[in-house]
């Protein structure tokens, strides 16, 4: 099944705002198939969330975005650029254009929250130190933790580590932000706070965001177009009104069913 999700009726299969284009592609783990030839376009500002059940597929395809893997067949564009099949060279220019926040939050301990967002604008764009930190407190200032600058991470909570690692994805000013359940190494009492910040970004920025998670009400909330996920295919795509209120899949009615 390959699915568009273009900005308005009518502009599914125009490329003028195409940012993300994914062919025919194919992801296997031993005799697992992760994803079965898949196929999807994403539109430049549009924030897609992936639903489904553990395994069916959803976090590969952020994955192989970020280059952590490589599929088995098929390929990868992100803005005009092949992401697979690419030479390294050109492999790593297109990774410039990605953010990816994770599960966990891979932030430096022996660094301070500063240099944190700062280390990769810095040695991979090659920004003034002066430009980086300028940019870095902004961002701090966003996300609610200005006063953070120089703590260690390991003196944040988890919420406010999470929070660092949004600032540091967005450091690098990417096109898409890939959000990989961001909340689930979070204790519950932290998730509100996370779950408000990345509402904020999506109301007030044009990045494209491609969110995995289970938090239903959240992907309701900020989401342009909903992918249902089984067996490393989409069964279900559309609006998150209609996923939400009136799945047309028995699989979707199934999944939503459990966890709503």
């Amino acid at each position: 099944m390959s699915v568009e999700t273009s900005k308005q009726p009518g502009t599914a299969g125009t490329t003028s705002d195409e940012l993300i284009r994914i062919e025919g592609v194919t992801k296997r783990f031993g005799d697992n198939t992760v994803l079965d030839g898949l196929g999807l376009t994403v539109q430049t500002g549009r924030h897609v969330t992936l639903i489904g059940p553990s395994g069916s597929g959803k976090t590969t395809i952020l994955r192989l975005l970020m280059t952590l893997t490589k599929p088995d067949a098929g390929t990868i564009t992100v803005d005009g650029q092949r992401l697979f099949p690419a030479p390294e060279k050109e492999l790593r220019e297109v990774r410039k254009q990605i953010g990816m926040v994770f599960q966990q939050f891979n932030l430096f301990p022996n660094m301070s929250v500063l240099r944190n967002i700062t280390e990769a604008p810095v040695t991979v764009l090659g920004l003034p130190k002066e430009e980086a930190q300028a940019r870095a407190r902004e961002l701090l200032d966003l996300v609610g933790l200005a006063d953070k600058a120089d703590a260690r991470p390991t003196r944040l909570s988890g919420g406010q580590q999470q929070r660092v690692a949004i600032a540091r994805a967005l450091a690098m000013r990417p096109k898409v932000l890939l959000l990989d359940e961001v909340t689930s190494a979070l204790d519950p009492e932290l998730v509100a706070g996370v779950l408000d910040l990345l509402r904020d970004i999506a109301r007030t920025t044009d990045i494209t965001m491609l969110c995995v998670t289970h938090e239903m009400n959240f992907a309701r909330d900020i989401s342009d177009q909903v992918l249902m996920f089984d067996a490393g295919r989409v069964i279900e795509a559309g609006p998150p009104e209609r996923i939400f209120g009136e799945p047309e899949h028995e699989r979707t009615r199934e999944f939503l069913g459990a966890v709503l």
